[in-house]
């Protein structure tokens, strides 16, 4: 319950204030190594395996933890909604003027129709979900809100039993 209360706090705070960013360099890929780690128990309790390609020392200019919330969110959502024993992916690829990341797992495929509705406040793909997983529906709309803090944009597809879900970061 105290979840569900912060979720709800965090995204009224999103929404109902200016929020600024506390925008320093950082090193992305060591971001996304600490996450892993972090992460290990949960992919271990569900006979997960990560597969992490990132280049050595991807520097980005960002709020780290905010972006971090977002990461955090979609590896969150990768485990639960991962089938056992499968694979999730994090690709982070530095191009000429953005940062494109991916995050990829194998589960349940998500209709088309349903995709773009990830994204808003309290959307639940079906009644199960929300009681499985002790959420209220606001992760991906407060991963939306940081990533378009930081004029960048985030995507969803899923098909064939593959969820991906795309974040690109400007680099400057």
């Amino acid at each position: 319950m105290e979840d569900l209360i912060n979720e709800f706090f965090e995204i009224a705070r999103y929404n109902l204030s200016n929020i600024t960013l506390q925008c320093g360099k950082i090193n992305f890929s060591r971001l996304l190594e600490q996450l892993a780690y972090e992460f290990e128990p949960m992919f271990r309790e569900k006979e997960l395996t990560l597969a992490l390609e990132a280049g050595d020392d991807i520097l980005l200019i960002c709020d780290a933890d905010k972006l971090q919330r977002v990461f955090d969110n979609l590896l969150r959502n990768a485990v639960l909604y991962s089938f056992r024993g499968t694979e999730i992916m994090i690709t982070a690829e530095q191009q000429k003027y953005a940062l494109l990341v991916k995050v990829t797992n194998h589960g349940d495929t998500i209709p088309k129709e349903k995709l773009e509705r990830l994204f808003e406040q309290f959307y639940r793909l079906d009644a199960a979900r929300s009681t499985d997983s002790g959420s209220a529906g606001l992760g991906l709309a407060i991963a939306k809100q940081i990533v378009e803090l930081h004029n960048g944009t985030i995507t969803a597809r899923s098909e064939a039993e593959m969820i991906e879900f795309t974040v690109t970061l400007p680099l400057s």
